[in-house]
């Protein structure tokens, strides 16, 4: 198990023999009061350094453009390449065994599915439009189709995120609500709870910082 203080990990996935998983934390060494881009550009090194510490090679670990939409890339080694960035892409599903799957968030949710049996997962782009167009059931739906996966099986674990009073709208119950009706048990649908406006030490908040931040970045996948 990797340690670093830097990566923040979740105990219903650490659970699961096989899987690798953690959000990685701000790094307050690190100037972000700036564009998205420039930021980004700033933090590979702290990303390169915590993904390295969870032991996956960048090669194996896909991204997505990230649009606040809906769309979902199936990531799997015998379709696309590994290392691969989508664009147009707010969700990456695998169930290939060393493909890695990576999340930007700050103050939107990171969605991890799971699903132990099938050795399927995902990683979702979530907050207020993307739960909106239900994101989340897409992609359990997706992995039915696609894997074969039986929602009552799948995991669901929400990042910290944005919340209400930080917020208007309480997205990350609605992400609950959706993964419960999609057939998800209730008690396999963990929300950590935690606002990222609540501790700017360790999360960056788009809203807070007025969209001159960084972001934190989820990554999940089987070994």
């Amino acid at each position: 198990m990797h340690e670093n203080e830097f990566i923040e990990t979740f105990p219903a996935l650490s659970d699961l023999p096989g899987l690798t998983h953690g959000f990685i934390l701000r790094n307050p060494a690190i100037d972000v009061k700036t564009d998205r881009d420039t930021a980004l550009s700033r933090l590979q090194s702290h990303y390169h350094e915590c993904v390295n510490a969870m032991g996956i090679s960048l090669e194996s670990l896909a991204t997505g453009e990230q649009i606040h939409a809906n769309d979902i890339a199936i990531c799997d080694g015998n379709t696309f390449p590994n290392g691969t960035h989508f664009p147009d892409t707010d969700g990456l599903v695998t169930a290939t065994a060393g493909q890695y799957l990576g999340i930007y968030v700050a103050d939107c949710g990171a969605v991890f599915v799971v699903d132990p049996v099938k050795r399927a997962c995902a990683a979702l782009h979530s907050g207020k439009k993307g739960t909106e167009l239900r994101i989340a059931p897409k992609a359990i739906k997706l992995m039915q189709e696609t894997y074969d996966s039986n929602p009552e099986d799948l995991i669901v674990q929400i990042a910290p995120c944005i919340r209400p009073p930080a917020y208007e709208v309480d997205f990350a119950s609605d992400i609950v609500s959706d993964c419960v009706a999609a057939g998800v048990p209730a008690d396999q649908v963990h929300d950590c709870g935690t606002c990222t406006s609540s501790d700017l030490d360790r999360y960056y908040s788009y809203r807070v910082e007025k969209g001159k931040t960084g972001r934190l970045f989820a990554v999940i996948g089987w070994s």
